[in-house]
């Protein structure tokens, strides 16, 4: 504990520079990150899928769409794309900012180093195909039952930056996702002395439900994904693998919207 003297009209006196983070603290902090990442996508999600469940129509007709053009000039659209990737990744700075008030570097307690490359990236291909697999034939299932909107991965232009920025993106995003709502999330609520299982389950709804914009099938497929890559987590202590798995299926997905024919993709 840091203390500073200073002199007032009784002498020397201690003044406490810091104190011990109470738990309504990490309470408060944790509820403010969420509020100014996922925790507020997942609202807006919500308010989505409501949208479109009480819009003329059904679900099944009504588009969610992601990456999309935010300029019809080339050039601006293009810093548009890499300002909303930039400022997307804010959140996690600042989490990872809470986190060094704790002792060790928060970059061990998370796992996003490059301690382990070869062993990351092999869990994390390991961990792609293990949930894309069965995550496509669930988008499949779903479509077919009217459970999901028409999913459009990719709607830039056809420019020259179409395909790196689609990569950012899908860095962008796995990056956020797993520090903000496996790294973060899990190592507050244990420290908060929630159960595992409870732990476990407010990750997994969290993912699920800012996925709910796309429709019930992409809510429960991200939650089971939430439960997989919680588990993994709570077993290794390590993020990065978790990171590259998901970018991965982003990339995936993303990328390969936009160069394969699109009828490849008429089931989504």
């Amino acid at each position: 504990m840091s203390r500073v003297p200073t002199v007032g009209q009784s002498g020397a006196v201690t003044v406490e520079l810091t104190h011990p983070v109470s738990r309504r603290m990490l309470g408060t902090e944790t509820l403010l990150v969420l509020g100014l990442s996922l925790g507020q996508s997942a609202i807006y999600a919500v308010v989505s899928i409501i949208a479109k469940l009480t819009a003329d129509g059904p679900l099944s007709k009504q588009t969610a769409s992601l990456n999309t053009s935010a300029s019809a000039r080339p050039w601006l659209d293009l810093t548009y794309q890499l300002l909303g990737i930039v400022f997307a990744l804010l959140p996690v700075l600042l989490a990872v900012h809470l986190l060094s008030r704790d002792p060790g570097d928060p970059a061990r307690t998370l796992g996003l180093d490059a301690r382990r490359p070869g062993q990351d990236v092999a869990r994390g291909a390991g961990l792609a195909a293990l949930i894309g697999l069965p995550g496509l034939a669930l988008f499949w299932v779903a479509a077919h039952l009217g459970l999901n909107a028409t999913l459009v991965p990719a709607s830039l232009p056809d420019v020259w930056w179409a395909v790196p920025v689609l990569i950012l993106a899908a860095v962008q995003n796995a990056v956020l996702e797993e520090v903000i709502v496996v790294g973060y999330l899990v190592t507050r609520l244990r420290q908060l002395q929630w159960r595992l299982a409870a732990i476990i389950a407010a990750s997994a709804l969290l993912r699920g439900s800012y996925h709910l914009y796309q429709g019930f099938g992409a809510f429960v497929g991200n939650a089971v994904m939430g439960v997989v890559f919680s588990l993994f987590y709570l077993r290794t202590r390590r993020v990065m693998p978790l990171v590259i798995a998901h970018t991965l299926l982003d990339v995936f997905a993303f990328v390969g919207y936009a160069l394969l024919p699109r009828e490849w993709f008429d089931w989504l």
